[in-house]
């Protein structure tokens, strides 16, 4: 299902008028589904807001996007990423990130909704690929990068210990111009 499938979607950039109500959509995501993300809950919630200011609008240079997927009865339900490096030999791609939605959405579009975003982004900004990292066992998340055209080059042992439990992280790619690597 798209966004234009779904009428009460709404994707847009995340600005700094968004940061509190991103920074608790993210906590929320970091606590209910700890091993789908590199960052912890309690290394999130000891940041300043100012921190969430800087990950939604970079000072340094960094070319950052964060969309967010609105409902509009129930606000924030998706958020997705995209960073592309500054470094001129690395300019021509960039990496999805931070991608999560609200367990209560879950099933109606919104995570290809904005993974299509992401990749429509990345093209309008000249970008040739796209690549990402799911944590193997997140069957959900995997099956849609693999329909959005996501596909894994490699795969990292204990790149994450949860719980003192390790989780492999997967490490996926998406070409956005048609050629090999």
């Amino acid at each position: 299902m798209s966004a234009e499938a779904e009428p009460r979607l709404v994707l847009r950039r995340l600005g700094e008028d968004d940061a509190a109500e991103y920074r608790a959509f993210r906590l929320r995501a970091l606590r209910d589904a700890p091993g789908a993300f590199t960052s912890t809950f309690e290394e999130e919630d000891a940041k300043p807001l100012a921190a969430t200011v800087t990950r939604l609008v970079p000072s340094d240079g960094t070319r950052t996007v964060v969309l967010g997927a609105f409902d509009p009865v129930r606000g924030l339900i998706g958020s997705a990423g995209l960073r592309a490096p500054s470094r001129l030999q690395e300019r021509h791609k960039g990496t999805l990130f931070g991608m999560a939605v609200a367990p209560h959405a879950a099933g109606r579009g919104v995570g290809r909704a904005l993974v299509e975003r992401i990749l429509e982004t990345a093209a309008e900004a000249g970008l040739v690929q796209v690549d990402l990292t799911v944590s193997e066992g997140n069957v959900p998340a995997e099956r849609l990068y693999r329909a959005c055209g996501f596909e894994v080059w490699g795969r990292e042992p204990r790149a994450l210990l949860v719980g003192g439990r390790p989780v492999a992280k997967l490490h996926m790619v998406r070409m956005l111009d048609g050629a090999d690597g």
